[in-house]
């Protein structure tokens, strides 16, 4: 896999990030929560900046990312676009912003959208999230997934701690990024998952996959 980078003379779209898992060259995402954190991305020629709810632990000093609001998201969002000319910014979904109804998740994703200049929104969850997923998607907005250690679900998993380790919750695993893939979604974060498990999905997926705490064999890596 090439450690070259995406042309630094381009913006970054979905179709680069695409384009840069079939030529082998690797992506390169981090998180930025302000206008200042995404211009220092920007100059040093990152492809994807996502803003995290995880702002809700690093920056507001809550104990798990559950209690962060759309405005929070919206208002960080906004900021981070400001502060990029290159890279593409993806916005996560707060809790409870998307998983009442694909209409409602549909709704909040236009939000990062019209209002923070968002070009992509991320989300949470497998296979039952792919109709909402695939509503988004045809309404012109990009989606990322994210499976396997999804924070907003932590009280259901019983904590931070590695996921599909079995036989079978690797299969569900990986049903869930295929899931994924077919409603629409431009590309998957697989999150603390063994890595052998993470670099088979990887070669598995046409779409890119990006990895946090999931080994060396995805198409790229966040850094949170």
């Amino acid at each position: 896999m090439s450690d070259v980078p995406l042309d630094p003379a381009r913006s970054v779209t979905v179709t680069a990030l695409r384009a840069a898992k079939e030529a082998g060259r690797r992506i390169v995402m981090v998180t930025a929560y302000d206008v200042i954190g995404a211009r220092l991305a920007d100059a040093a020629g990152v492809d994807v900046v996502l803003v995290g709810d995880s702002l809700g632990m690093t920056v507001l000093g809550h104990d798990s990312t559950l209690p962060v609001t759309m405005d929070d998201m919206v208002r960080h969002t906004a900021a981070v676009v400001r502060g990029t000319s290159r890279a593409l910014v993806v916005a996560d979904m707060p809790f409870m912003s998307y998983q009442v109804s694909p209409e409602d998740a549909l709704r909040n994703a236009g939000r990062f959208v019209a209002e923070a200049g968002a070009a992509a929104v991320k989300l949470e969850g497998g296979a039952v999230m792919a109709d909402t997923v695939r509503r988004i998607v045809a309404a012109g907005i990009p989606v990322m997934g994210h499976v396997g250690l999804t924070p907003q679900s932590v009280n259901a998993l019983g904590g931070y701690k590695v996921q599909a380790r079995g036989a079978a919750e690797a299969l569900a695993l990986v049903g869930d990024c295929a899931a994924l893939q077919d409603a629409g979604a431009f590309a998957v974060v697989l999150e603390c998952i063994p890595a052998e498990l993470a670099a088979l999905v990887t070669e598995r997926l046409a779409i890119p996959v990006i990895g946090i705490g999931a080994g060396a064999g995805c198409d790229g890596e966040v850094q949170v």
